[in-house]
């Protein structure tokens, strides 16, 4: 992901969002299916273009459409 910024909490969610998505081989159209979000509203979170927030009631239903735990889209950045 281009233009991420390690301090900014926005910027991490948008990255993990996207690495858990690809890590489970979903298309953001599959991703948005599964949480019952837009797949535009998806395109626009992970885009690093974005200048608005997005709410943790988001952030929750893309963590159940991923199958995984909230927390983990917290996770700090690897940059490896």
């Amino acid at each position: 992901m281009d233009k991420k910024n390690k301090n900014n909490i926005y910027d991490t969610v948008r990255y993990n969002i996207r690495k858990y998505r690809k890590l489970n081989g979903m298309t953001q159209q599959e991703l948005a299916d599964a949480s019952m979000l837009s797949h535009g509203y998806i395109r626009e979170i992970e885009s690093t273009k974005m200048q608005a927030t997005f709410s943790l009631d988001a952030v929750e239903k893309i963590a159940e459409g991923l199958g995984i735990n909230f927390k983990l889209l917290f996770e700090e950045i690897d940059e490896k």
